[in-house]
Parts: structure tokens; sequence; C-alpha cells
């Protein structure tokens, strides 16, 4: 069992119930196994004279007790599991937005929806079976054991020397299984990351003609997962067989040794049948738990990755930022700053000198490279510069990575992702509580309505991987609706249209504009048409600002923004 386990909120009380209810289910199971050897007894001596009715009767009642409170113990665990992994799912996708896009494309896009998707529910899975198996394995043995040496002293002992060896074989076959699933999650990882990227590219390898080649590629990620996964199903095998031999050969000893005890005149037909019918018992939960600690490895993987993610090191916070909600008296100022990256030698940005008030739109131009992602990431709290040069209300940090300022922002993306999910689930991703009616005001205002028109079931059609595909424009229609039903006075904007056609843009543009009413936008684009919407514009040029005013001031002074505008012939870049 990860130790990490441990730490998750209640997993203490959860253990004392289960361990009361399973003490209780025990109680059940060996009053189940005394009352059926004690019919079959009555009706092996005594037939139909006997009082087997009110035995068989008893038995009943205790066989169904056991599966009553099995299944009390599986819903008690089914609800703690799933109420731990929506929390998880909540903190790793909080962490993810506080670690920013750029942590995102380190670690992989396919491996974090991986995880974020599927990862989450099998660690669900991973809780919910391997607890109860857990306490199951420390309770059934020790009191099932102490019932048969009160029958048997003989049997007794050849089951407790029996079960050390088959927890030897779990402990040594479970350190293979764990080894060869960890190879297998790590080829699951690169599967979804190169699935996802070469579904992100497949345009551009169909236009260099490079598509075929590519199979090959994709050919052999798949093989080295394929091999991965048969490796490790050898090993569950091997070890499945290796319980149920061990368990069956324990089970014939101790019958062994009763049937000379019943024949020498030693041992009485109702204890030998009892402890005959416990002896599969005392077995039966390290069989279960070695065949559930196999179903349950990559779940334990996913905790572990999961575990890794939220304790991410992020920006500290050295002091409150005293911000509850950006106003029109508000002034973001940047001063001196440098910012680096993966330990390069020179800044991305450099010498950044910067003063914003209030709600208004700015845009950020300049050529590829220049650092307008940069810049985002940097007002996003993503990453930080090499000094505390940045003032809030002339209040001083080194980075805007704090709750109470990322609380304020919407980012939207230049390929927003799009879950496996309804429609309606989709556009309440950040905010869950949203009610239908919310969400129909939002998907209208963001120009879903042809689409949902189209859809058979409406905001419930599924829609994703594996549901209904959406281009590239609805997508980010989604992400609209998205920001229009949480409303933050923030925005924050990279290259959100810079994968569109002109037609489907402007009609995005006539959504996004009333989004930006009343709001500080941060606006990143190769586009300089949005330009004319800008309150102000950012010109960046090497990672320098070498203008910064208004559209009509910028084009007068026939620099940068004015050369750029030339490139591009009033379009694009």
């Amino acid at each position: 069992m990860n130790r990490d386990i441990l730490q998750y909120k209640g997993i203490k009380q959860l253990f004392v119930v289960l361990f009361l209810i399973t003490a209780v289910q025990g109680v059940t199971i060996i009053l189940q196994a005394k009352y059926l050897a004690e019919a079959v007894t009555s009706l092996f001596y005594e037939g139909k004279q006997g009082n087997y009715v009110e035995l068989l009767g008893l038995f009943l009642l205790f066989f169904i007790s056991r599966y009553l409170l099995a299944a009390i113990k599986d819903k008690i665990g089914y609800h703690y599991a799933e109420k731990i992994s929506s929390a998880l799912r909540k903190d790793v996708l909080t962490k993810l937005f506080t670690l920013g896009p750029r942590n995102a494309k380190k670690q992989g896009t396919g491996k974090l929806v991986t995880l974020v998707m599927e990862g989450v529910v099998q660690l669900r899975d991973y809780i919910e079976l391997l607890l109860p198996k857990l306490v199951a394995v420390v309770v059934f043995p020790m009191m099932f054991a102490i019932y048969i040496w009160t029958l048997d002293i003989r049997s007794a002992i050849v089951i407790i020397l029996s079960l050390p060896v088959l927890i030897v074989f779990l402990i040594l076959l479970g350190i293979v299984a764990k080894s060869k699933a960890n190879r297998q999650w790590k080829s699951y990882r690169v599967l979804s990351n190169h699935f996802v990227d070469s579904l992100r590219g497949l345009e551009t390898l169909k236009f260099l003609g490079l598509s075929k080649s590519h199979e090959k590629s994709i050919e052999g990620v798949s093989k080295e997962y394929e091999k991965a996964t048969m490796s490790t199903l050898r090993v569950a095998f091997l070890s499945s067989f290796a319980l149920d031999f061990f368990t069956m050969l324990s089970v014939a000893t101790v019958a062994v040794f009763l049937g000379l005890g019943l024949i020498e005149g030693g041992m009485l037909l109702g204890p030998a049948l009892t402890i005959l019918i416990l002896a599969p018992e005392y077995f039966l939960p390290v069989r279960e738990l070695g065949s559930d600690y196999h179903a349950t490895l990559n779940g334990q993987n996913a905790a572990k990755v999961i575990r890794e993610i939220i304790d991410t090191p992020q920006l500290t916070e050295e002091q409150k930022l005293n911000l509850t909600k950006w106003t029109n008296n508000d002034v973001l100022e940047i001063k001196h700053l440098n910012v680096f990256q993966d330990n390069e030698e020179n800044p991305i940005l450099k010498d950044l000198n910067i003063q914003i008030k209030g709600k208004k739109k700015i845009g950020i131009v300049g050529e590829s490279g220049s650092g307008k992602s940069t810049f985002i990431d940097l007002i996003g709290g993503f990453i930080e510069g090499d000094r505390r040069s940045i003032f809030i209300n002339e209040n001083e940090v080194q980075h805007l990575q704090y709750s109470n300022w990322q609380r304020q922002l919407l980012y939207i993306p230049q390929h927003p992702y799009i879950f496996y999910d309804t429609l309606a689930n989709n556009i309440r991703f950040y905010y869950p509580e949203a009610s239908n009616i919310e969400v129909e005001k939002a998907a209208e205002k963001a120009g879903l309505t042809s689409l949902i028109a189209e859809l058979s079931n409406g905001m419930d059609e599924m829609i994703g991987e594996s549901g209904r595909e959406i281009s590239g424009g609805q997508a980010q229609r989604v992400a609209i609706a998205r920001a229009f039903l949480e409303e933050r006075p923030i925005v924050l904007l990279d290259e959100p249209t810079a994968h569109l056609d002109v037609e489907t843009e402007q009609d995005i543009k006539e959504k996004l504009l009333p989004l930006f009413e009343n709001k500080l936008v941060f606006f990143a684009t190769h586009r300089l048409h949005w330009m004319k919407e800008m309150d102000e514009i950012i010109v960046l040029d090497k990672g320098r600002i070498v203008e910064h005013g208004d559209h009509h001031t910028l084009l007068k002074n026939k620099g940068k923004y004015f050369e750029l505008q030339q490139i591009q012939g009033g379009q694009m870049l």
C-alpha cells in the first residue's frame, strides 16, 4: 500500500469503521460455518428426525448477514473513494492552473489529460477496492485462527504456518508486478502524449507528405505499450496461480489431518466440518488482496503522480497581497524586470517597464519569439522575474502567483481543451455549481446556439474524445462560454484565434468583444486587426517593450508597430 494514502482526510476514521464492520462480519462467517456444519451433522446422525431445518435457517440468516455487511462496506468504501478522488481532481486542476500552461507543456498535455480523466478514476478504484481488503487481511485470519484453535490445535498450526508463505509470495510477486506496472504506466503516458501531439500535427504532416512515415512512429510507441501490458498481465496470472496453488495445498493439508482425526476417533464430525468450511475463508482475504493488488497498480501509480503534482513547489507567497477585486482605481506596475526560462542565460523578457491602471483592453504584439506568451505567463503568475519589481497598488511583490490575484483571472489559450463530457459540463467546467439556465445564457452569448440546434441531445450531447467532434472555432466558443459563465475582472488571451480562418475569427471576435467590457484585458496576438479595439498596445521586440500607446498614435510614430502593419498589409503577420 502506498503510504501517501494515510495522508488523505478521514482515512483513520474510515479504517476504524471498516474494522468494526469487518469484525462483525467475521463473527457471521464463523456462525455461518458452525450452523452449516451442525445441520450436516444432524442430517448424518439423526436423518429427518434432527433439527437440521432450524440449523439451516440460522445458517441462511448469518449467510445473508455476511453479504449485507459486505455490501455496506463496499458502499462506505465507494463513497469515501468518490469523495477523495473528486477532491484530488479539484486540487490537481487548481495546481495545474497555478503552475500555468508552461508547466503543462513541459509535462505533456496527453499525460495530464490522461491523469485527470483516467488516473483519478483508477485512483478511486484503488481506494475503493484495496482498503476493505487490507482490513479483511488483518481481521479475518486472526479471528478464524483463534476459533479454529479452540476446535483443533493441529489444524490451527497448519493454517497459521501456511499464511506467511502466501504473504511472502505475494510480496515477491508484488515487487515484480509493480516494476512491470510502472513500465506500463510510463508507456501509457508516452502513448497519450504521442497520440495528442499526432492529432494536433495531423494537418501539418499531411501537408508535408509525412503522414505515412509517421505511422511507423505511432506503431513503435503502440508496440512498446503492448509489450509492457502483456508483461504485466503475465505476472498477474502467475501471481494468481501461485496464490491459488498454495491455498489449495494448505486446505488439502488441513483436510488430511481432519480425516486422520476422524478415522482415529480423536475428532468429531461437527468441529471437523466447521474447520473445513472455515479454512478457505481463512485464506480468501489474502487471495482477494493479491488479485485486487494487480488490478489497482495503475491507481497506485496515478496516486503517486497526482501527489507529485500537488506537492510541486510553487512561487512562495512572502506576504499577503492586499487585493479583493480589480477596480478602475487599482494600479499594476512593472519596473526593470527580467524573465528567464529554464536556467537560460539570456532573458526572454528584458528590462520591462510598464504601468497599467484600471480596466482597459491591452494588446500585446510582436514577431514570433518576441515574448508575447511569456508576458501573458508573467501576468498570470505562472512564472516570476529576477527581482521584486512588480507593484500592485504600491505593494511590492516578486511574482503574481497569489490566490487572490489568480482567482480574478480568466485564461483563454490558443487550443482550449474539450473534455469527454456533455457540452453543458464542458461549459460549466470551472463553475460546476452553475444552473442550466446560466449555462444556456453563457452558450448563447458565446454563439453556440447553432451547434446546440445540430446536436440530437442538445446541451446533454457528449463531446470531446470518443464523443461528437467539434471544430476549432466551436472549441474556442466553448472556452468563451466558460468565461461568460464565471465573471472575473481580468482576462488573459494567448493567441486565441491563431489557428482559425478569417471568417471564423470574425465571428469569434464579435462574441469576444462584449466579454471585454468593464475588464482588464491582456490580448497577445500576431493578428493586428484586433489592435483597433484595444485601448493600449504593448509592442515587444526581442523581449523588450519598444513601443507603448494606442493604435493611431503608434501608426503616426512609424516605429516597430507601423513596420508590423506594413508586413501584414493590415491583415496578419
